[in-house]
C-alpha cells in the first residue's frame, strides 16, 4: 500500500447520465492516469459511474472539470463529487 502524500485528497464522483457502455471508465482511467491520480470507476447497479481518485487537489478538481466536459464519453447529466483527506492505499486506477 502506497501513504498518501502529504497535500493529497480523496475524490469521490457519482456520474449520473448514460455513461455504462459508452467507454466512460476507459476514458476517466486514461484521463485520471494522466493527471498522475490513483484509483477507481466502477459501473453501479443504478447506472451511474462510480469515480474514487486520490492524489494533489488540484489535479482531483481538474478530473471533476473533464467528467463534467463535453469531451466525455455518452452523455453526463450531473456529477456530484466530495473531496475528503487522502487514505493511500491505492495504486494504479481500475476499472470496475
Amino acid at each position: 500500500m502506497t501513504p498518501p502524500a502529504a497535500d493529497a485528497v480523496r475524490l469521490t464522483a457519482w456520474v449520473h447520465g448514460r455513461v455504462q457502455g459508452v467507454g466512460f471508465r476507459w476514458w476517466t482511467r486514461a484521463r485520471a492516469l494522466e493527471l498522475g491520480l490513483t484509483g477507481s470507476a466502477a459501473n453501479k447497479p443504478d447506472g451511474r459511474v462510480e469515480v474514487i481518485a486520490e492524489g494533489p487537489r488540484e489535479a482531483c478538481e481538474a478530473l471533476v472539470a473533464l467528467l463534467r466536459g463535453a469531451t466525455a464519453p455518452g452523455r453526463v447529466t450531473l456529477v456530484v463529487d466530495r473531496f475528503d483527506p487522502a487514505r493511500g492505499g491505492l495504486d494504479g486506477f481500475l476499472e470496475r
